[in-house]
């Protein structure tokens, strides 16, 4: 029997994710369930209208379809997302038969599998609503918004949220993203060209992972955190590398940022707890210690929290300086999109781009 070639056992990192999911999951009965796919139907196309309303971003593509989720149907469609994604690059490091030497040895498909299946598995225990070009295959229609029934049902029940209120306010946030890039016409094809981009350039030499860690150890001994910024990717990514990851992140961050703001304005008058919801949301995303914000820095998750306050305090600057035409510009051409550094100082931002406004042509 000829061996699998694939680098990764995927269906161990399903199970494993699904084991790790099970763990302390709010379990959803029947009538519940029909309530949330009831709820999630309704305040989809609400918040789809509302984020229009605020935003002048029209979906090109129709209408927002709602998919309630368990865990275990998150975990599944995002390990075919990674599939996809990763497929290019785990087939050069399978037909290349390197491996890691020395302590690091092989580190072969199923602990591969598993490792991949602990992240995933911890992770569908916090997201509560995900929009993502990556679950769909090729050019089919982008129109499926997630939402992670067990994990927003478990909120509402210890915080004590009013659901509809809870629901709707998630639903924004979601279809703020997916009018971002369904309703700027550029936005989708350069999101997914620089992630093939930093998939293209990622190398299986096992040389380059070494090189990289003597890179982390060097940043420890100098009293720096490698994991802070971009996580383990990050401090294992070539130069290269890392100017494509941090051109993600800094679009990353606008839009994160653009979705929280839009989120908490378009619909104040409908939810009088969005001021709550924020604050507990906040407080869960800074709350993790010990081992928990560790791993957190290590897949890379903790940085992508830092984007939503990032990206919020840029935004709001922006229209506080010129409104929301000053923003609108973002939205013109992938080169009037902020860089990590713009994000972080965003007045750098609005002279770049008012220059560019300036040149003839």
């Amino acid at each position: 029997m000829k061996p699998p070639s694939d680098p990764v056992a995927w269906d161990v990192a399903e199970q494993v994710a699904g084991r790790v999911a099970g763990r302390n999951e709010t379990r959803v009965d029947w009538s519940t369930l029909r309530g949330l796919v009831t709820d999630f139907q309704e305040v989809t196309a609400q918040a789809e209208a509302l984020v229009e309303a605020s935003t002048g971003l029209r979906s090109l593509v129709g209408p927002a379809r709602a998919q309630v989720s368990t865990r275990e149907e998150w975990i599944h469609a995002n390990i075919s997302s990674f599939r996809r994604l990763l497929g290019p690059v785990l087939d050069r490091a399978g037909k290349s038969g390197r491996s890691l030497p020395g302590p690091l040895g092989p580190i072969g498909r199923v602990a591969a599998g598993a490792e991949m299946g602990v992240v995933l598995g911890w992770m569908s225990g916090r997201v509560l609503g995900q929009y993502d070009l990556l679950f769909t295959e090729g050019d089919a229609p982008q129109d499926a918004v997630y939402y992670v029934g067990p994990n927003i049902v478990s909120l509402e029940r210890r915080h004590g949220f009013d659901p509809r209120e809870f629901r709707l306010w998630i639903a924004l946030h979601e279809l703020t993203h997916r009018a971002q890039f369904t309703g700027v016409s550029w936005l989708k094809g350069h999101f997914l060209e620089l992630v093939e981009h930093s998939v293209a350039i990622a190398s299986p030499d096992p040389r380059q992972v070494l090189e990289a860690l003597g890179r982390m150890a060097m940043e420890i001994r100098s009293g720096r955190n490698p994991l802070a910024e971009s996580g383990l990717v990050g401090a294992l990514a070539s130069p290269e590398q890392l100017e494509t990851l941090r051109s993600i992140q800094g679009m990353m961050s606008l839009l994160e940022g653009h979705g929280d703001v839009t989120m908490d304005r378009a619909a104040a008058e409908l939810i009088p707890s969005a001021a709550r919801f924020s604050e507990v949301l906040r407080s869960r995303r800074e709350s993790a210690s010990g081992i928990t914000r560790f791993f957190q820095q290590l897949i890379g998750l903790e940085a992508k929290l830092r984007q939503y306050a990032d990206g919020e305090s840029f935004v709001r600057e922006i229209e506080r300086t010129g409104g929301p035409e000053l923003l609108a510009l973002a939205w013109l051409r992938p080169e009037n999109l902020p860089s990590m550094a713009e994000i972080k100082a965003p007045e750098r931002w609005v002279a770049r781009v008012r220059g560019l406004a300036l040149e003839p042509g």
